[in-house]
């Protein structure tokens, strides 16, 4: 089949970019011929299988976001503050580069706005992939963009949640219709033949190689590079029997790294956070001496640093679509320990599935509550090694069974 994935932003970072260029490499695999539609300028950093890329031109035009973050060479504005004439301007030209590659027998295009109105354009049959922040932080509470949404939506073949707490949210803040006899629930992948469970020799000798591969990043002034002289510094962090906790995502309030850092303060442990954001100077400035920050990492990065995690957290305080990181951990065997809320509450009762019942309760922590955080990481550092093996191995089963990335690219297509 020929595969069109419509995408507005870049390839890596945030979820969507990730799902984005995961499932063009899964789809790739499968034999299909995908072309890809984005903005990053540097697409070759990534594997995308033998998928093409092509580069709407947005020169001079703003690009509508949900979250405000630094582009290397383009405005981003809030969706929200757009004029409709702008609004319609980035539609048109990205229809024009969608219909160039015309015929094909699917198009699937994230984010309801402007996924869904893109699609629309090209006018042939389309599917649109609900990632929730366009849902969250642009569309809810604002009429106009919903009533465009819900419009967008019923033209659309097919429309894909990635946990049942979007296709609630979809329906809550896009209202109801007819589009919703069409919302599937299709969770995001993990590609569990890249992340998978190492030998603890073998990951730290294969993140360290990775580290010295990255790029200079002198006085680390591209966010989203690597910081400069990782490869030493982890080396250093990590030597030792210890046990290691380890943190992915963005750097902002929302994703609830103050109650982690402030977990592993109190228990003494030692720590890795990854990621870039808003609030990297002053989450570092509170940290203790055990934690580590690494800036943004790749997935060649980020297999081997799961390997080594004895514990992965997610503790967001706010909703979340789905939950990828903590998917990704499990494929590695580092069991993930997420806030029970939205999405990430999913997580949680997939891997309870796999565990032994007395091991359930250690799958989750209240959200936003420190005290359940420390309690639940400290029974989990504390098991036997029987223990930690037997959840590993159901972390892993829980992702070779749920979310590995060929199944969910193949149900995208067949629904």
């Amino acid at each position: 089949m020929k595969v069109l994935l419509w995408h507005g932003y870049l390839l890596g970072g945030t979820g969507s970019n990730v799902y984005t260029r995961a499932l063009a490499r899964a789809w790739s695999r499968l034999g299909h011929d995908v072309v890809v539609f984005c903005q990053d300028p540097h697409p070759e950093r990534f594997d995308l299988g033998a998928a093409t890329v092509v580069r709407p031109d947005l020169r001079g035009r703003p690009l509508p976001v949900f979250v405000l973050d630094r582009y290397e060479d383009l405005d981003a504005r809030y969706l929200q503050e757009l004029s409709w004439p702008e609004r319609r301007e980035f539609i048109e030209r990205n229809a024009a580069a969608v219909l160039e590659h015309l015929p094909a027998d699917f198009l699937l295009a994230n984010h309801v706005l402007l996924g869904a109105p893109v699609g629309a354009a090209v006018g042939m049959p389309f599917g649109v992939k609900a990632h929730g922040s366009e849902l969250e932080f642009s569309i809810r509470g604002n009429e106009p963009l919903a009533d465009w949404a819900h419009e967008s939506l019923d033209e659309a073949r097919a429309v894909y949640a990635g946990s049942e707490h979007i296709r609630r949210v979809l329906e809550e803040v896009v209202g109801p219709g007819e589009y919703l006899r069409r919302v599937h629930v299709v969770p995001p992948g993990v590609d569990v033949e890249a992340l998978r469970p190492r030998p603890r020799d073998e990951a730290l000798a294969a993140l360290l190689e990775e580290a010295r591969r990255d790029p200079p990043n002198p006085g680390n002034a591209r966010e989203r590079l690597p910081d400069e002289g990782n490869a030493a510094r982890l080396e250093a962090h990590l030597a030792g029997e210890g046990p290691t906790v380890v943190y992915v995502g963005k750097l902002s309030r929302e994703k609830g790294v103050e109650l982690f850092l402030e977990a592993v303060g109190r228990l003494g442990v030692r720590a890795v956070v990854v990621g870039f954001g808003p609030e990297r100077a002053t989450l570092q400035a509170r940290a203790g001496p055990t934690v580590l920050f690494t800036g943004p990492l790749e997935h060649r990065h980020l297999g081997p640093l799961w390997a080594l995690a004895d514990v992965s957290v997610t503790p967001s305080v706010f909703p979340e679509a789905f939950g990828m990181v903590a998917a990704e951990a499990a494929a590695c065997g580092s069991p993930p320990l997420v806030a029970r809320h939205s999405g990430l509450a999913e997580i949680a009762e997939a891997l309870e599935e796999e565990y032994p019942p007395h091991l359930r309760p250690l799958t989750s922590f209240a959200t936003g509550d420190a005290d359940d955080l420390v309690r639940k990481l400290e029974a989990l550092l504390s098991l036997s090694p029987a223990e930690r093996a037997t959840i590993a191995e159901a972390a892993r089963r829980t992702a070779e069974r749920r979310f590995a990335w060929e199944r969910i690219a193949e149900r995208l297509l067949s629904l």
